[in-house]
């Protein structure tokens, strides 16, 4: 079976997911095309090769975008853009950042005579430090200017004021001072050039409406505006709420199966959200999931999945930071109240590592918990590919990757035989749903059995039970994928009189299947055989195949059916 096995050891964010999808070999351009179907034009990506502690891999990231008309693929070196933009009639060149108000790495841009400056609050922790970041008149990045020619000054309320001075690190500059609490300040950036000193002036406002926490695992979520270089501060977006986010997706043109799980992964950070705050589901405002970029990332992460074949998938256990994190109303301890909701709500243990800052971000854990169909060391992986997906931060004690290994797990070596080999059955995990009812009426459960099997369960049966006050009543019992135990455990509560669904994980253990083709004096007949260690240990000739045989020799399935059996042995 084709499995991906997710090692968490650094935590996940939706950015480092898809970056480990795409080292996997997920090809860019068609999962930008795929992202297209959504319909929003504020937003296009970015694919780089980077390290993080010397691992390479995949850096994905989400910039927004503003004014755009179509979508065009660019690839400069080793980078993927899927940008949205017009052109102008007759120019012969691009700005790739005409009309942007953010850059690359999020935060607000403001227009010199050379090019654009972005001034990124890049999160190493609590607090963050500025990162300046150099693009040319196009909007290609451009060599940092000198140290010396660059300050930040930020002045508070009381007129308290820091300046700033940087330092070079590759492809940009770095403060050499962190950037204190609250983050609610007017900017003004200095840059020499020659005898003269130019100035421009941005201000920098906290988000006050807003629910979650500042994950900053994957992407720098800046919670503040950016506004002119005259200082005026753009307009307050407030967000989606999940219905909304529902209503985007659904009216896209993604396929089926990516708008039912990408929904689902929506809902569950809606449902830890809502216990949070005390809101039902679908009024859940989203500010940081809820933006683009993580719309972006959690479709991603399920249009990713579906390009590799919808692998099933499996997960380390899940591993988080140490530490606070700044939520809109406060410091909060890692982790984030919505990471731990979600997969509390899923039953999965968390563990926490040295490593300060936080590791696991609700988008991540919202992934997880709608796709890992267990969390545990990885048991007999056949490895086909390995991929690295990047996080932004660089780690103190590990690097900031998740390692995604695709592979194959149909054969799974078990217990001695009696005769001392390994046996050679196939495994894997599913969820066992159950409720008993005693006052469903026959005609909705012969409909309700129907529609699951419609809908992809494995196995759908009720059984004769002996209830409350001696009443009788059945026992519906729903097998199916384990990803797929919420959507059918909302099924049964929906379709039937029950009030509750009792769910388990079990373990199968499965011999080798093969269809085969036997030749009777009937015809040939479907037969379905089972090995265990190359020998043929059961056989059964499939029902309709005989019929259909038994109906144009004009005898019983039983001889058709005995015929067959008889053909195999020989």
């Amino acid at each position: 079976m084709k499995t991906l096995y997710l090692d968490i050891f650094s935590g996940l964010s939706g950015d480092m997911f898809i970056g480990a999808m795409i080292d996997l070999g997920v090809d860019a351009q068609e999962f930008a095309h795929e992202l297209e179907k959504l319909g929003l034009d504020e937003f296009h990506l970015h694919v780089s090769r980077q390290e993080r502690g010397a691992i390479a891999g995949t850096k994905f990231d989400v910039q927004l975008a503003g004014g755009h008309e179509h979508a065009h693929n660019h690839s400069h070196g080793e980078e993927v853009h899927a940008h949205e933009h017009s052109h102008a009639q007759g120019a012969e060149h691009h700005d790739h950042l005409d009309g942007e108000t953010h850059g690359p790495h999020g935060g607000p841009l403001v227009t010199t005579k050379a090019g654009r400056v972005e001034l990124s609050v890049f999160e190493t922790g609590v607090p963050p430090r500025f990162r300046l970041y150099f693009f040319d008149g196009h909007g290609h990045e451009a060599k940092p200017l000198a140290e010396k020619d660059v300050t930040l000054e930020t002045m508070r309320g009381g007129k308290k004021r820091q300046v700033f001075q940087f330092r070079k690190h590759g492809a940009y500059l770095e403060a050499t001072a962190e950037l204190p609490e609250p983050h609610e300040f007017e900017a003004v950036l200095k840059i020499k050039r020659g005898g003269k000193v130019e100035k421009w002036e941005i201000e920098f406002v906290e988000d006050h409406d807003h629910h979650h926490c500042d994950h900053d695992h994957g992407h720098e979520h800046e919670h503040h505006h950016a506004g002119s270089e005259t200082g005026a501060p753009h307009e307050h977006e407030h967000g989606r709420t999940f219905a909304d986010i529902s209503k985007l997706i659904q009216a896209s043109k993604l396929s089926k199966w990516v708008k039912e799980k990408s929904i689902a992964v929506f809902h569950r950070v809606a449902v830890a959200e809502g216990k949070i705050h005390g809101h039902p589901p679908e009024h859940v405002h989203f500010h940081e999931v809820g933006a683009v970029d993580s719309i972006v990332d959690i479709v991603g992460a399920c249009v990713a999945l579906e390009m590799l074949g919808q692998p099933r998938v499996l997960a380390g256990s899940p591993m988080e930071g140490t530490g606070m994190i700044r939520c809109a109303h406060g410091n909060f301890p890692i982790p984030a109240p919505a990471t731990l909701e979600i997969l509390g709500a899923r039953g999965v243990t968390i563990q926490q590592c040295e490593e300060p800052g936080e590791l696991l971000t609700p988008t991540g854990a919202a992934i997880l918990a709608e796709f890992a169909e267990s969390f545990g060391p990885m048991q007999q992986l056949s490895v086909e590919k390995i991929g690295y997906g990047l996080g932004t931060r660089q780690n103190k004690t590990r690097p900031n990757v998740v390692r995604a290994v695709l592979g194959n797990t149909s054969k799974v070596q078990g217990p001695k035989s009696k005769a001392g080999g390994a046996l050679d059955w196939e495994t894997d995990t599913i969820a066992v749903l159950e409720t008993n009812l005693d006052d469903i009426n026959a005609e909705w459960l012969g409909a309700f059995v129907e529609k699951a099997f419609i809908n992809g369960a494995l196995d759908v049966f009720h059984t004769s039970v002996q209830m409350k006050k001696n009443r009788p009543g059945v026992l519906l019992t729903v097998l199916c994928a384990s990803a797929d135990a919420d959507r059918f455990s909302e099924m049964m509560l929906r379709e039937t009189t029950a009030f509750g669904v009792r769910r388990t994980l079990a373990e199968r253990r499965k011999l080798r299947r093969e269809v085969v083709q036997v030749k009777t004096k009937f015809g040939a007949v479907v037969v379905k055989i089972g090995r265990l260690n190359n020998k043929v240990v059961q056989a059964a000739p499939e029902f309709e195949s005989c019929r259909v045989a038994a109906e144009q020799g004009g005898v019983s399935v039983r001889e058709v059916y005995d015929a067959a059996m008889k053909a195999l042995k020989r």
